[in-house]
């Protein structure tokens, strides 16, 4: 299997499966606990079907939307995921410039594996960067104003990883960043040797925007769950995020909202943006899935601020599912991760490529040419 035989995401986590130590694809795959939330969020819009309307002149379609400001080539784009580098040596690079290929926001995370100054010279499409809130105060600020100075289009701060999710893949397999070796994960590294000559000879490992404050991570092995309970401040609130998005000035998202109340507070706030997210089913298994909560919180605050469905999405249709409910633009990390595994840049740019002429092709069959012609009319719930 290669990347040629790889026609839809769930090809390519089969082809980042072959070619990953078991570890490293757990965590790329895995959920919390049952992973209920993490199946649920693609299911859920297998309960909603499209209505195409036909004989309406699809020659020309405009695939264009504009989201936290910026006019992206269409309404798909990559969330920030942490710890790139572990999954394909090229990383975050890699991702960065496939997203500047399609015209679509690339984000990085606080766990980014490059560094904030190298994606804002490198690219020139949208960027955003994920923060993550620490109990040292001097590193949030730091990693503030580094993304001022790169001149970073968003600030997207997550807001559903009090606490890590309990991960009982990375459990079983004792994964961590860095890598650490058990008796139980040997063979699954030493029957990798690609994965782990890359690893080893090409650019060492880091969080390129964590490891001048802290070591874990980067230099001292730490579970992403224990990162999230131990480092993260857990006092986070309404009033610090309220005080964030001041000190930011400007495009301002909360990422992992999925009710009603935390909506309209987050417009309260001065967000510009919400991303409705469950963090991939990665924190509170049980979670309703994004797009089941999408229709009540467009309704509610579709109007005062940009609506992004993050979460479960492996499909052109369910991206033109989402729009029809009001999202103005959908987001996924494991859509894109998976390719990346499998074949760094080429294949991110070619699940990319896949998702775009999927999109296209749906909407002419569904009889749009824009994608802010979808509506509900578009859509019957079961």
């Amino acid at each position: 299997m290669n990347i040629s035989d790889c026609h839809n995401v769930n090809d390519f986590r089969a082809l980042a499966k072959k070619r990953l130590p078991f570890p490293i694809f757990d965590y790329i795959d895995g959920a919390a606990d049952d992973e209920v939330t993490r199946r649920r969020n693609t299911l859920a819009y297998e309960r909603c079907d499209l209505v195409p309307n036909v004989l309406a002149g699809v020659e020309n379609i405009d695939m264009s939307t504009t989201v936290m400001g910026q006019k992206l080539a269409m309404p798909l784009f990559l969330s920030p995921t942490a710890l790139q580098r572990l999954f394909h040596w090229q990383g975050e690079r890699a991702v960065a410039r496939a997203a500047e290929k399609f015209g679509t926001y690339f984000g990085i995370s606080s766990l980014g594996t490059v560094s904030i100054e190298e994606i804002g010279e490198s690219i020139s499409t949208p960027k955003m960067f994920q923060l993550y809130v620490h109990k040292d105060k001097d590193l949030n600020r730091s990693m503030v104003e580094r993304c001022k100075a790169a001149k970073f289009d968003a600030l997207t701060l997550t807001v559903d990883t009090i606490v890590g999710g309990n991960r009982e893949r990375c459990l079983r397999s004792g994964f961590t960043s860095p890598p650490r070796i058990t008796p139980t994960s040997f063979w699954s590294y030493a029957a990798k040797p690609a994965w782990g000559l890359n690893y080893m000879f090409r650019d060492k490992f880091e969080l390129s925007n964590l490891k001048d404050h802290v070591s874990e991570g980067t230099s001292v092995p730490n579970s992403v769950a224990d990162y999230f309970t131990n480092m993260l401040d857990q006092s986070l609130d309404w009033k610090m995020a309220e005080e964030i998005a001041k000190d930011w000035g400007g495009e301002f998202c909360l990422k992992g909202i999925m009710s009603v109340a935390d909506a309209k507070r987050a417009v309260d706030i001065g967000a510009t943006a919400i991303m409705v997210s469950n963090h991939g089913g990665r924190q509170l298994d049980g979670s309703r899935a994004p797009f089941d909560q999408l229709a009540e919180i467009c309704d509610a605050v579709g109007d005062k601020l940009d609506v992004i469905c993050d979460g479960g999405i492996t499909r052109g249709s369910h991206v033109l599912k989402a729009l029809s409910v009001g999202a103005k633009a959908c987001s996924g990390g494991r859509l894109y991760l998976y390719a990346l595994a499998a074949a760094g840049q080429s294949g991110v740019e070619r699940i990319l490529s896949l998702l775009q002429a999927e999109i296209e092709r749906d909407m002419k069959l569904m009889g749009v040419t824009a994608v802010d012609q979808l509506n509900r009319d578009n859509l019957r719930f079961r």
